[in-house]
């Protein structure tokens, strides 16, 4: 498979995340197992701009690689840290979107990662800017929604 279907598929295992998060309730989760201060509103801007990172990331997936490695990475940290870690740390706890991160994100992403290879396009550079892309664009909406209260960034 060439890297821009590698990258079509990440956007669509996302939209299934983004459903199973959203019907077995991940704000709720999230609020009482990550502690993250979330809303429903948030989630959906959050993952409505994932959705868009992930067109145009399929979209420039046969001329600039580093771009569907950095959602690769996305989904990777997203799987791990956000699904995995916190199901292994509360011993079997349900994780909303669990289930898509193991059967869908690490499959598509290491197949990115290893069709990236092949082509010859995965350098160290490519590799390391891939996953420092990847946990900006994880960090952005927590930092967001950690700051947002702060009065310096309160627009009341």
């Amino acid at each position: 498979m060439t890297l821009t279907v590698w990258a079509w598929l990440a956007l669509g295992a996302y939209t299934i995340h983004i459903c199973e998060e959203y019907f077995f309730n991940w704000r709720d989760w999230a609020r009482a197992v990550i502690r993250l201060p979330v809303t429903w509103a948030d989630f959906g801007v959050v993952n409505g701009a994932v959705i868009v990172l992930g067109i145009v990331q399929a979209e420039l997936a046969g001329s600039l690689t580093l771009i569907p490695l950095i959602y690769s990475a996305l989904l990777l940290i997203n799987a791990t840290f956000f699904h995995v870690g916190p199901f292994l740390k509360t011993r079997g706890r349900f994780s909303p979107g669990l289930i898509s991160a193991v059967i869908l994100f690490y499959p598509i992403a290491i197949g990115t990662y290893r069709e990236a290879t092949l082509q010859g396009a995965l350098g160290l550079g490519t590799l390391l800017g891939s996953i420092v892309g990847g946990a900006l664009l994880m960090a952005m909406p927590i930092a967001f929604l950690k700051l947002r209260d702060r009065p310096y960034f309160r627009q009341s």
